[in-house]
């Protein structure tokens, strides 16, 4: 394991002179904020040792290197996931390769199922809190000091100031910001009426099928985490309807300005 980070993160590294701090991950429908970078290097994933492939439609598979709002920023616009086939510790290899490379804040995003009955499609919402419900989780098995402690604690998963930060940015864009907890799940299936309600019964006010191992994975090697949902359709009682990839996309798709106006505003503090 060790090794294979080593050599990914030196692949990266030997493309750039850049120094990154922060990461970014970019959802269903969200690569369009990779446009918005300034790339000094764009790598394909079947270029860089040891990264999985994404085989899902609207995350596109390029790691950017380069610069946004004038900070260097590492971004991967399309993630893996668990339903592709691959492990928890393939789908947060990327993560570990981040740290590996210096950053220390990764920001998230996502396009969930709103539960919330404040909720309306094409809404952001911060993420406060989640809900593994994953089969597995991605540090099952042996653990390497120097990746983490054997049992890091979770009690903040989502960085306070940062969630207190977006809560300034949202006052000044008006971006009508939610806030609230993400279940993740294993996917690929979208849920049932009766799944969403339990989903809601125990807590959640968003579920997706990312984000919360690549959270744990960021907080076991001691980072900062900002997540973001893009509401895409909603598992509200009375408010559900069918639902396909390409409409998720499309809503997430044209959430993109709010969305990019959170990130930027969010990177340019971090440099701060």
């Amino acid at each position: 394991m060790l090794d294979r980070i080593q050599k990914s993160a030196e692949f990266i590294q030997s493309k750039t002179d850049l120094n990154f701090k922060i990461g970014i991950i970019l959802g269903s429908g969200l690569g369009n904020l990779g446009d918005e970078i300034e790339a000094e290097c764009t790598l394909s994933y079947d270029e860089i040792p040891n990264f999985p492939v994404s085989t899902v439609e609207g995350h596109s598979g390029k790691l950017i290197l380069g610069k946004l709002e004038g900070v260097p920023v590492i971004a991967l616009q399309g993630r893996f996931h668990y339903y592709e086939g691959y492990s928890l510790q393939e789908t947060t290899f990327p993560v570990r390769v981040f740290r590996a490379l210096g950053v220390d804040t990764l920001l998230l995003s996502n396009a969930s199922g709103g539960l919330n009955p404040a909720q309306e499609i094409g809404d952001l919402m911060v993420l406060t809190d989640h809900l593994h419900l994953f089969p597995d989780n991605p540090l099952r098995g042996k653990n390497y000091d120097e990746l983490g402690p054997r049992f890091p604690d979770m009690s903040e998963p989502y960085s306070k100031a940062l969630i207190g930060k977006s809560k300034e940015i949202n006052d000044t864009f008006q971006l009508g910001l939610h806030y609230g907890v993400y279940a993740g799940t294993p996917g690929p299936t979208y849920e049932t009426p009766a799944e969403y309600k339990y989903f809601r019964i125990i807590g959640a006010d968003a579920v997706g099928m990312s984000t919360t191992a690549e959270t744990i994975v960021a907080i076991h090697g001691g980072m900062k985490v900002f997540g973001v949902s893009v509401i895409s359709d909603l598992g509200v009682e009375g408010k559900i309807v069918e639902i396909s990839h390409e409409e998720v996309q499309e809503v997430a798709a044209k959430a993109g300005p709010k969305f990019s106006i959170l990130f930027k505003e969010m990177v340019k503090h971090l440099a701060s």
